[in-house]
């Protein structure tokens, strides 16, 4: 087991090493904006696997709440002249909101009936920002959103060097947050709910608290992420909502698998650059989609649970509830060679007060 978690240390060692040394040796500028788009799905696809592998929450919704990030950090940095690193807070703060609201009628559906509210919220949410053509730019977008900036730094001539590691950043936190999250006594208590939801209220887990815990948590760190999107592109467009969008997402969290936070982010990376390479083949660009769904179809054939289940098995939820397991079994075993420890010296003890009585006495005093 230790040889599994050196193992798992070594394999995230590097490829964060690797992370880091993109941009040094890929001066490509395409190339590098391939690797930020592909960070930012990395983080709504992490992001939705919390509700829908670990909570088993058919949320529909989720990329309305990275629409509703893209466009909270947009208009408040431009019409309202936030800075945008607090501006992408606040797009965080706003889907959580929108989460929230959802998450009323959602926590006491269930099935299809889930997958009908939130599809539709994700509708309405859309309909709103063109029918508020005035404030959002409707069909045509928000344009010249400012870009955020440091102290003698220009993010917009250093050839997305910068916006690089900002990406890189967000992505690591956001995988690091939500692992401690699904390993936490709240992510046990989703699991719980989500494989057996009358066993899991018998035991006092309060199904709607937990749920609606899920969906803003994992809708904050998408909008942060649809704030960074914005911000980095410098506009605001509906597309965000499209059904093609939704699919791209979708794709990742079921060919990187469900239940894994790392089969998510790794299949970004994978789809993103298949997608988008495909887009500059003539024929291709509208097309597509239609090959990263078939390209999800062969790797569910082969890889059923996807490609986590091809990661060392130091990386599963099970693996890490096997280690749990463990150290409560020891834990268990250290308490009860203590108790008896405890016994046999109050044994002796005894004894003692009975074979010395003035020793006892001593000994019954102190």
């Amino acid at each position: 087991m230790t040889g599994l978690r050196n193992g798992k240390s070594w394999l995230i060692g590097i490829f964060l090493l690797a992370a880091l040394l993109v941009p040094v040796f890929i001066q490509d500028v395409y190339l590098r904006h391939l690797f930020i788009i592909s960070f930012v799905y990395g983080i709504v696809a992490a992001s939705w696997d919390l509700t829908l592998g670990f909570a088993g929450i058919f949320n529909f919704a989720h990329i309305a709440f990275f629409g509703v990030g893209v466009y909270a950090t947009g208009l408040t940095a431009k019409l309202l002249g936030v800075d945008p690193w607090l501006a992408m807070l606040i797009g965080g703060f706003a889907a959580s909101a929108a989460a929230a609201i959802i998450a009323l009628p959602v926590v006491r559906l269930q099935g299809v009936y889930v997958v009908l509210v939130t599809f539709a919220f994700s509708q309405l949410v859309m309909q709103l920002v063109i029918s508020q053509s005035d404030v959002t730019g409707g069909t045509q977008g928000l344009v010249r959103v400012p870009t955020i900036s440091l102290p003698h730094y220009n993010f917009l001539r250093d050839y997305k060097f910068g916006y690089y590691y900002v990406a890189l950043a967000l992505l690591v936190t956001t995988t690091a947050l939500l692992r401690w999250l699904v390993r936490s006594d709240f992510g046990l208590s989703i699991r719980a709910l989500r494989d057996n939801e009358d066993y899991g209220v018998s035991r006092g887990i309060p199904i709607a608290r937990q749920r609606l815990k899920a969906l803003v948590a994992s809708a904050f760190f998408t909008g942060i992420a649809g704030g960074f999107y914005v911000i980095y592109l410098r506009v605001a467009s509906p597309e965000v909502f499209d059904f093609s969008t939704v699919s791209l997402i979708l794709s990742m969290v079921l060919v990187g698998g469900t239940s894994s936070i790392y089969g998510p982010v790794f299949a970004a990376l994978i789809l993103t650059f298949i997608s988008e390479g495909l887009a500059n083949i003539d024929n291709f660009s509208e097309g597509r989609h239609m090959l990263v769904a078939v390209v999800m179809i062969i790797v569910l054939l082969f890889l059923p649970k996807g490609l986590a289940s091809a990661l060392p098995s130091g990386f599963g939820e099970k693996a890490f509830f096997l280690r749990r397991k463990q150290n409560e079994v020891r834990r268990a075993g250290d308490t009860e060679r203590n108790k008896n420890a405890i016994g046999q010296s109050l044994t002796s003890l005894d004894g003692l007060s009975r074979d010395h009585p003035i020793s006892g006495r001593v000994l019954n005093r102190e």
